[in-house]
């Protein structure tokens, strides 16, 4: 195996750090400034979007001399550690205002709308007097027919004349018309500030800008970008990587209710791009199955319009400016939108994504973490970032456990995600509106900061991993620019059946089909997966077309079960008949016995070895067997622990694999070097078990514990919002040391971290369940032996003043491994190696 690459993985390049929101939230100093990034990067952490937060003091002006000062102190400080700095283009979110300096310089460039008013025709000939105001302007005036009151007849609408502010329409019928009048407008929308007072719904919360206005991103640009450059030139390319753009809204937040995103002019753009001025109507109105194409076409418009105006000027100047353009836009399967970004983006908030209630994989938001890595796949961009954790708490603000941290982390890795961004680390929690603001703190603030560096270790042993690596599979799910559809996938996650969402118009535009193939950047596909086949367009369908006649497989699933579609397609009528319609090859011939639906799969090739990387997403633990298709020598990467140990596999090419609740294992497979063959072992070690529920003390809080028995802490008198550590002291007895193979203490019920101490050895720290912890032998003695267990509580409690299960709970179980004797020793089956 590769000594070099094995290094790599255990201790791999700071390039592969975890890269957190920092909030600037409070009054800055360069003294605490510096402080906190010694602090970041002492816990492994070598880099940081510098993100202004609201909390920020008045008197501190978004990108004012005093405010860019600190921001080159960070910068400076970072440059001298060798980390890597993030710049943040606004003032809070989100993006494109410059904390309302682009509206103040010029008015007109506030956001856009477009309205519709409706005026019922009550006789045979209806007269109509606009009321337009100060700065609006008449898109168009259209008479239509109604169905209902939320429909319309679709091909009876016509476009009316305006004369002196008047319109006259002559009803041809006796129908129910109506006359619509388009008017485009201010949206009045706003973004967050980072002062006190410029919040949603407060009197100085900025104005938004009007993202689609080329000459508005312009000012933008020169307020924003410019500013930070002129100041900061000589750490561009090289501290400095990225400038971030977080969910641009193109009406603002708080818009007048009703508005579609439009702009000055965008009529004539909307009609260039293929729709009809008489469309507009349906955009509110339903008319039958045209509805659905008549707005697909008209999100695609607005999303052109977004990316000539907003997306690719900005990020022609992070290419110009030697840096990446990285963030995301605001919805999570906005996959289109990426395509300009060098550093392709998602987040995952709100805990719309979960452990719980089958999260994970169902409902849009479950596509956020395959939208940035596919999207990177297929435009060969090396990295792609997703934002994380924040608002993720369950039972309260702060109640995010170290081990749904851990959760998340998994879900984004083990789906592409290569550069993680913790939401976020806070630089001040100081009053309920900077530490209850998008909480919690996931950082310095927070419980399990003492042991980041082994979380930070460990999303860079994986972000390393999932770079410069291809992903393994034959498997394209088709999908719009601006819908990635969840519930084909699902079977497929659940049966570690590797696939990749593939856009329309890359399937049209930057795929080579030929001979059944489709291939682009560095994958290639046999097998396209639709869900919902009549939002097909006919260049698509071509595409498919070429692709099946060259003997590429099909796969259609319609939730109406029928087909719409005149593809020689396989269909199936529910999701899980997928399941038997890919052929065996095209499955990467993986094999989990038994099946478990909540062990999540990614295959990569990263030079000539080949890694499977499972992730447990489950609640409960995994024992079984794996099937590889590979032959050759197969190791087990451990990215928490760090370690690399030799994996032999059964006589019958079966590996066993044991995947606690939250934990992750890598197979590395090197199929130049021969495999190695165990012979199972049917010796039945020897083992015993003591109990340690009672003679407990605890030392550093006056409390006594009735009879030495275990309770939650929380139940203790003044202990109910507590948050802290505890310290637990016990002892057991052990026999002769020598006939000791293995120790193992189980804690049972934890809340929530757990650090193990044996006669003043440390013996390591649990995070989640299961809390399991091996001794080796060498750390103990004959007789009295001494545990000490540190346990630190959810910091939910004193900051939310909830009372949450606190402390050790047990029960607490020593299970002791006797080593074999020598008669057992000849009696069972040695282990031998050979080749495979």
């Amino acid at each position: 195996m590769n000594t070099s690459i094995q290094e790599q993985f255990l201790h791999p390049p700071e390039e592969f750090t975890p890269i957190p929101f920092w909030f600037w939230n409070d009054h800055l100093s360069k003294e605490e400034i510096c402080r906190q990034i010694h602090d970041f990067h002492e816990k492994g952490v070598n880099g940081f979007v510098l993100h202004p937060r609201i909390g920020i003091p008045k008197e501190i002006e978004y990108l004012s001399d005093e405010f860019m000062d600190f921001v080159e102190v960070a910068v400076q400080e970072a440059d001298q550690l060798g980390m890597f700095v993030i710049l943040y283009d606004e003032a809070m979110y989100p993006s494109g205002s410059a904390n309302g300096k682009v509206v103040k310089a010029n008015p007109k460039y506030a956001s856009r709308g477009l309205k519709m008013s409706e005026y019922p025709c009550d006789a045979r000939i209806s007269e109509v007097v606009l009321a337009i105001e100060k700065n609006e302007n008449v898109v168009s005036v259209q008479a239509i027919k109604k169905q209902s009151e939320s429909a319309i007849y679709d091909h009876e609408t016509q476009l009316l004349e305006v004369k002196d502010r008047k319109v006259q329409f002559i009803c041809p019928d006796d129908g129910d018309w109506s006359i619509l009048v388009f008017v485009e407008t201010f949206s009045r929308g706003t973004i967050r500030g980072i002062h006190f007072g410029e919040d949603d719904g407060e009197a100085n919360a900025p104005a938004s800008t009007d993202l689609l206005n080329p000459d508005a991103v312009k000012k933008f640009i020169q307020v924003t970008h410019d500013t930070y450059y002129e100041k900061l030139k000589r750490y561009f390319g090289h501290t400095i990587i990225a400038m971030f753009t977080d969910e641009p809204d193109i009406l603002g937040r708080g818009s007048l209710r009703g508005l579609k995103p439009w702009t000055y002019h965008f009529l004539d753009f909307y009609k260039r791009n293929g729709n009809a001025e008489t469309d507009l109507p349906l955009l509110w109105f339903e008319a039958g199955e045209r509805t659905a194409l008549v707005r697909k076409n008209y999100r695609k418009t607005v999303n052109a319009k977004m990316t000539e105006s907003y997306y690719y000027p900005i990020s022609r100047w992070c290419r110009d400016h030697n840096i990446a353009l990285t963030g995301h836009p605001a919805a999570s399967d906005d996959i289109g939108l990426l395509e300009h970004f060098q550093i392709p983006g998602q987040d995952v908030v709100w805990r719309w994504v979960g452990p719980e209630d089958g999260k994970a994989i169902k409902g849009h938001h479950s596509t956020a973490g395959k939208c940035s890595a596919d999207a990177a796949r297929h435009r060969e961009r090396r990295r792609n970032l997703n934002e994380f954790l924040g608002v993720c708490s369950k039972e309260s603000d702060w109640a995010l456990s170290p081990g749904d941290m851990k959760w998340y982390m998994d879900w984004l890795l083990v789906r592409g995600v290569n550069l993680l961004c913790p939401h976020a680390f806070y630089y001040s929690i100081d009053g309920k509106r900077r530490s209850h603001e998008r909480p919690p703190d996931v950082g310095p603030n927070n419980s399990w900061w003492p042991y980041y560096k082994t979380f930070a270790q460990y999303m860079k042993r994986l972000s390393w991993l999932m770079t410069d690596s291809t992903n393994e599979t034959a498997i394209a799910v088709l999908c719009e620019e601006d819908f990635l559809p969840w519930k084909i996938v699902k079977p497929l996650y659940e049966n570690q059946i590797e696939f990749n969402y593939l856009e329309e118009s890359l399937l049209h535009s930057s795929c080579k089909i030929a001979d059944g193939v489709i291939r682009i950047a560095n994958q290639k596909y046999e097998v396209v997966v639709i869900e919902a086949s009549h939002r097909l367009e006919n260049s698509v369908m071509q595409a498919l077309e070429a692709f099946i006649d060259g003997g590429g497989k099909v796969i259609i699933w319609n939730e109406e079960e029928t087909i719409q579609s005149n593809l020689h397609a396989t269909y199936i009528s529910k999701p899980e008949e997928i399941l038997q319609v890919i052929p065996a090859s095209n499955r990467n011939e993986f094999h989990l016995i038994p099946c478990d639906p909540s062990i999540r799969l990614s295959k990569v090739r990263k030079d000539h070895l080949i890694f499977y990387l499972l992730v447990n997403e489950g609640e409960d633990d995994y024992q079984g067997q794996i099937c590889l298709k590979e032959e050759g020598k197969v190791e087990k990467w451990d990215p928490w622990n760090a370690t690399i140990e030799e994996c032999p596999m059964y006589e019958d090419g079966m590996l066993p694999i044991s995947l606690s609740r939250r934990s992750s294992i890598v197979y590395c497979v090197d199929p130049s070097q021969e495999s190695v063959i165990e012979i199972e072992d049917t010796f039945e070690p020897q083992r015993k078990k003591l109990l340690l529920n009672d003679a407990w003390q605890v030392k550093n809080v006056p409390v006594a514990l009735k009879d030495g028995l275990l309770q939650p802490w929380n139940h203790w008198e003044g202990m109910k919002f507590f948050s802290g550590t505890i310290i637990y002291e016990s002892c057991f007895e052990l026999g002769e040391i020598d006939a000791i193979k293995q120790i193992k203490i189980d804690l049972g019920e934890v809340y929530e971290i757990a650090k193990v101490v044996v006669n003043e050895k440390e013996i390591g720290v649990g995070m989640w369940a299961p809390y399991e912890f091996k001794i080796d032998p060498a750390f103990l003695k004959e007789g009295r032996n001494f545990i000490k267990v540190e346990v630190t509580n959810s910091m939910a409690n004193q900051m939310d003043q909830v009372s949450l299960r606190s402390g050790l709970i047990g029960p607490i179980e020593v299970e002791i491994e006797i080593k074999p004797s020598n008669q057992d020793r000849n009696d069972k089956h040695h282990l031998r190696k050979a080749n495979r």
